[in-house]
């Protein structure tokens, strides 16, 4: 049986990590290549030698694709989402699908008519931590969860432009590392309803409100959850941590707790412990190659032959929550 062609629209760091994380399951081909930097292309063409270099995902439309991995910036993605699904092709894309929830549903709603295969690299949900954490809950092991804290603080800020603009990012710290936090948190509780949200957002250590033509740096959250989980939320770009990034995912229940925290500021080493009382139990540590699995997975279920998954309208519950932290 032949493997699915792929085509990878940006092919920057991250498009070419997913790339071999792809490559690694043999169940695709990749068939095409575009970026606008010559140079990440040639980079990317070394992983894939076969595949043909072109420059914009009409080219790549043109290849014959069954599906296309899209990593260029924000703004773009729910267009050209929307622009491969059209043509039955499957799209794996980076966060954000869109950004806003009438975006992230017009997808969906692309990907519906199309039955084709979507899915958006939320990739902390491949973590062994959290696939622990999560089947604990589910089986209900630790009891009604009444309280979830998320952190995601980055040392740092993003290192292209187009970021700080919200006409381009659709939003700041929230947009870019927030919808993990809020994924995660509604995907381990199975998407229960939102009843209230209300939020703070500053940029440069100033309230974020009526400053037009720039994005929050920090974010302060509550969600409340139908049934009376409180959910608290912070994130921020450029804090003065201490450390590269602190990131955290905690679940308190009646009978239980469990967290996914960050090893020494990594971005990318975590532990998962499960709480009783004052002990703790080890679920996960590190070294976990987590950052491809989703896109691998994506990968495998295309070559498949799956299709729409009513999963994906669930993109448009965290896209919704995000859109009431931004008052939209």
């Amino acid at each position: 049986m032949a493997k699915p062609r792929v085509g990878f629209l940006g092919v920057g760091w991250i498009g070419r990590h997913r790339m071999e994380a792809m490559l690694k399951t043999g169940a695709i081909e990749v068939a095409g290549i575009a970026d606008a930097s010559p140079e990440m292309a040639a980079e990317a063409a070394k992983l894939a030698p076969q595949a043909e270099l072109v420059w914009t995902l009409d080219d790549l439309l043109q290849l014959d694709l069954d599906g296309v991995i899209i990593a260029t910036p924000s703004a773009l993605h729910a267009e050209q989402s929307i622009q491969a699904l059209e043509r039955n092709v499957a799209v794996f894309c980076q966060k954000p699908l869109g950004r806003t929830a009438e975006e992230v549903w017009a997808v969906v709603e692309a990907a519906r008519s199309a039955d084709r295969l979507l899915a958006v690299d939320l990739s902390y949900r491949f973590t062994e931590g959290m696939r622990r954490i999560r089947e604990l809950i589910q089986s209900g092991e630790l009891g009604r969860i009444y309280a979830v804290d998320l952190v995601f603080h980055n040392a740092y800020g993003p290192d292209k432009g187009w970021f700080y603009d919200p006409a381009l990012s659709g939003g700041g710290c929230v947009m870019d590392l927030g919808i993990h936090l809020v994924d995660l948190a509604l995907w381990t509780l199975d998407f229960p309803q939102v009843a209230d949200v209300s939020a703070k957002l500053l940029s440069e250590g100033a309230p974020l409100r009526g400053r037009t033509g720039k994005v929050e740096d920090y974010a302060a959250a509550t969600v409340e959850l139908a049934g009376g989980t409180a959910v608290q939320l912070a994130c921020s770009w450029r804090l003065q941590a201490g450390c590269d990034a602190i990131i955290s995912a905690a679940f308190y229940g009646i009978e239980g707790g469990a967290a996914l925290r960050n090893v020494d500021g990594s971005f990318y080493d975590f532990t998962a412990e499960r709480y009783r009382g004052t002990a703790r139990e080890t679920l996960a540590f590190p070294p976990d190659e987590w950052g491809g699995r989703a896109a691998a997975d994506w990968a495998m279920r295309l070559a498949a032959g799956e299709r729409f998954d009513l999963a994906a309208e669930r993109l448009v519950d965290s896209a919704k929550v995000l859109d009431r932290i931004y008052g939209r």
